[in-house]
C-alpha cells in the first residue's frame, strides 16, 4: 500500500494538471468562436492577396464551410494556450528536478514559446506571400485556381509546426550541450552536415518547391548558429552538481 499511494497520487496529479491544461484551451476556443469565420478570413489573407481577381477560394466539401473555420480556432486556441499548457507540464516534473535544473527550465519554456510564436509569425508574414505569389504565378494558361479552404487549411497548419519546431532548434542545441550529449566544439565540426540536414529536413517539412524549403532551412541553420551562442553560457549539469556539491558542506 505504501508503494502503491505515492503511484496513485501521481497519477492524480498528472489528471489534474492534463485537466487544467485541457481546459485553458477550450476556455479559450469558447472565447474565440464567435470569431472563427474571421479568423479563417485572416488566415487565407496571404492567398487571397494573389490571387487573380476573377478567383475565390471554393468548399468542395459541404461540411467545409462550418468546420474549417471551427478546425482553424481550435488549433489556434492551441497555439495561445500553449503556456498555460507548458506551466502545467512544468509543475508536473517540476517536484522531480534539482534546484539547478528548476533554474534551466523556466527559461527554456519561456524561450521555446517565443520561438514558436516566431516561428509562426514568420511563416505568416513572410513565406506565405512568396510561396503563395509563386504558385499563383506558375499555373499553366487556361487554369483556373480555386482552392478548397480545407485543402489550404491543411496546408498552412502543416507550415505552421514546421517553422515553428524549427524555431525550437536553439533550445535543443542548448539541451544537448547542457545535459552533457555533446558539447559546442562538437557540433561546429559537424557544421557541413547540419546545413545538409537542414536542406533536407525543409524538403521533408515543405511543399515541394525550393523557395519554401530554403527559407525554412536558411532560418534553421541561424537558429542553430544562435543556438550555439547561448550554449556556452550554461556549464553542463555534471559540472553545476559537482559545483553544487562543492558549496554545500552537508551534500
Amino acid at each position: 500500500m505504501s508503494e502503491q499511494q505515492p503511484l496513485i497520487s501521481h497519477l492524480m496529479e498528472l489528471r489534474n494538471r492534463l485537466m487544467y491544461a485541457i481546459g485553458s484551451v477550450f476556455a479559450v476556443f469558447f472565447s474565440i468562436a464567435y470569431w472563427a469565420n474571421d479568423i479563417y478570413h485572416y488566415l487565407s489573407a496571404p492567398l487571397l492577396a494573389v490571387m487573380p481577381d476573377s478567383a475565390s477560394m471554393i468548399a468542395t466539401d459541404v461540411a467545409s464551410p462550418f468546420f474549417a473555420p471551427f478546425k482553424l480556432t481550435l488549433v489556434l486556441s492551441f497555439f495561445i494556450a500553449i503556456p498555460v499548457v507548458l506551466y502545467q507540464s512544468w509543475a508536473f516534473i517540476a517536484p522531480g528536478l534539482y534546484k539547478h535544473e528548476k533554474r534551466m527550465v523556466m527559461p527554456l519554456l519561456f524561450s521555446s514559446t517565443i520561438l514558436f510564436y516566431a516561428g509562426i509569425a514568420f511563416a505568416y508574414y513572410l513565406v506565405f506571400p512568396v510561396v503563395f505569389g509563386f504558385f499563383t504565378s506558375v499555373a499553366p494558361e487556361g487554369v483556373q485556381i480555386a482552392t478548397d479552404i480545407n485543402s489550404y487549411l491543411n496546408f498552412v497548419l502543416k507550415l505552421f509546426f514546421a517553422f515553428g519546431l524549427a524555431f525550437e532548434i536553439p533550445i535543443a542545441v542548448v539541451l544537448l550541450c547542457w545535459t552533457g550529449a555533446t558539447d559546442v566544439d562538437s557540433l561546429k565540426e559537424k557544421r557541413p552536415y547540419i546545413v545538409v540536414g537542414a536542406f533536407v529536413i525543409g524538403m521533408a517539412l515543405t511543399p515541394p518547391d525550393v523557395i519554401s524549403q530554403t527559407m525554412l532551412a536558411v532560418p534553421m541553420l541561424l537558429l542553430f548558429e544562435g543556438g550555439l551562442l547561448f550554449a556556452r553560457m550554461y556549464k553542463p549539469a555534471d559540472d553545476e552538481d559537482e559545483a553544487s556539491d562543492a558549496e554545500d558542506p552537508s551534500a
